[in-house]
């Protein structure tokens, strides 16, 4: 038996196969085409895109590892968290999906609060405009003929499950990052969902992420090879399938993403909500788990923007500041780009350069962003720390765990040892056909999910803490001043 993990990412799918024992067989990947931004702070994405990027994927490990995808028993999906895919009376789509990192919504988290002050402690969360409940409030004030056709709301990874198998479905790992969730009973709030004048029945089922969720169509069985039922997991959201990728599933057990997004995530025993800190607190992929992250929203994001600006790759920019790096530098940079979750919960806060002189270029901007990203990851670890969070152990998964310098920053100031693992860029496919592994075969979680091999450690470099404290202090004054100006 083999198993499938297929990773939908808004800039394309990964997929995974893995045998019994979890080891890689084979992976492919498809683009999607890029989310669009009709205006500042909004992010859309036609859904067709995750779904010709899933056919393509897997189409792909068809043809370079055919044998192997003929094997598979079982298939898990990881998914971007919190877009809005709204779905018409025959399953069409409404309007292009609203983004995770979309921040139109502020208006109506307000109006959401207002409206039911029990919000946060049923849901565990602040409402924020990268949740969906609140691109719902949008649509249903500003785009109201839309709204009223809306007969189901799926998250992305959901719409492709829906073309896979013809069933809505979810997993608590998803849904909790919905603002619909009643978090701690995983199970969808009645009074959530009226908030935003939706019931239940706009909502897909609900399982657990290592759980059967539906089987694979005929159709799809036959175009790529298999033979019998082919189980769908419930999978789970991209960040809670990285975790399980990298065995993050025990208490005290974490993992420092830097993706497009940055997660500083750790895994708990119970429900551990923190919304002063704006800590985000869902549901775990494996039952009766739960998790908290630090969440901001322009993590390598932040160097693509810088990419864009200069005409050079990522990896030369972070090349040339790898090559000059003596320690932290005089610019500072806010990585605020598309506004902040946490620890400010501002999705209106902008991004800035500070410090800059004649005798600045290319390189330390790149390390000045980079640098802004480590600090931001730092306010993360603070406010968990803040609840009485610790981390015992650290991984780094994500494109931007590829620079040596950005792993040694993070290892400095976050103050302890990241584990870098093979294969790292693989870390929600793997985690989702993990999840495939234990809905298909009644494996425990536990069991499969073991800490894969690790690269190599990277520790903390004492001769810089003291000057990076001090740089950091400089960075945390910067977004209150910076802000008092805007207003």
């Amino acid at each position: 038996m083999t198993f499938l993990g297929i990773d939908i990412g808004t800039s394309g799918v990964k997929a995974l196969l893995i045998d019994e024992s979890g080891k890689a067989l084979g992976e492919a990947s498809a683009p999607a085409v890029e989310p669009v931004r009709p205006q500042p702070g909004w992010s859309e994405q036609n859904p067709a895109d995750w779904w010709q990027a899933t056919l393509d994927a897997i189409d792909k490990l068809k043809a370079s590892h055919g044998s192997e995808l003929a094997k598979v028993r079982g298939i898990g999906l990881s998914g971007h968290m919190h877009g809005a895919t709204l779905l018409g009376a025959s399953d069409e789509v409404l309007r292009p999906c609203i983004l995770w990192n979309d921040g139109r919504s502020a208006a109506e988290c307000a109006e959401m609060e207002a409206a039911l002050p029990s919000l946060r402690d049923i849901a565990g969360n602040i409402a924020m405009p990268g949740f969906t409940a609140p691109k719902l409030a949008w649509v249903r004030k500003h785009e109201p003929a839309i709204f009223d056709k809306v007969k189901k709301v799926l998250l992305p990874k959901a719409y492709v499950r829906l073309l896979l198998t013809g069933e809505y479905v979810e997993d608590m790992s998803d849904a909790a990052g919905t603002l619909w969730l009643d978090v701690k009973k995983r199970d969808w709030s009645d009074e959530l969902l009226g908030v935003t004048g939706l019931g239940r029945e706009h909502m897909p089922r609900l399982v657990e992420g290592s759980a059967a969720s539906a089987n694979l169509k005929r159709e799809f069985v036959q175009r790529w090879g298999m033979s019998g039922d082919v189980v769908v997991a419930g999978g789970a959201g991209d960040n809670a399938a990285a975790a399980c990728g990298i065995g993050a599933i025990r208490p005290g057990e974490g993992f420092v993403s830097l993706g497009t997004s940055g997660v500083l995530f750790v895994s708990n025993e119970k429900f551990s909500p923190n919304t002063e800190g704006a800590v985000h607190a869902f549901c775990h992929a494996i039952p009766d788990t739960w998790h908290q992250m630090g969440v901001i929203l322009s993590a390598t994001d932040s160097l693509n923007w810088l990419s864009r600006i200069t005409g050079k790759k990522q990896a030369e920019l972070s090349g040339e500041a790898e090559a000059q790096f003596t320690g932290p530098g005089e610019t500072i940079f806010l990585p605020y780009l598309s506004g902040e979750r946490t620890p400010h919960n501002n999705a209106g806060a902008r991004g800035s350069f500070v410090g800059l002189s004649q005798s600045t270029e290319t390189a330390q901007l790149a390390q000045a962003v980079m640098e802004g990203v480590t600090f931001a990851m730092r306010d993360c670890q603070r406010v968990l720390a803040d609840a009485g969070t610790q981390i015992g152990r650290l991984l780094a998964v994500g494109g931007g765990s590829k620079s040596n310098l950005w792993l040694k920053m993070l290892a400095t100031n976050l103050e302890m040892e990241i584990a870098l693992p093979e294969d790292g860029d693989f870390g929600g496919a793997l985690g989702a056909a993990r999840l495939g592994l234990c809905a298909a075969t009644g494996a425990k979680p536990d069991e499969v999910m073991a800490m894969p091999p690790i690269k190599t450690v990277i520790a903390p470099d004492q001769s810089l803490s003291a000057a990076y404290a001090d740089q950091y202090a400089r960075y945390r004054a910067l977004y209150p001043a910076i802000e008092e100006t805007r207003k």
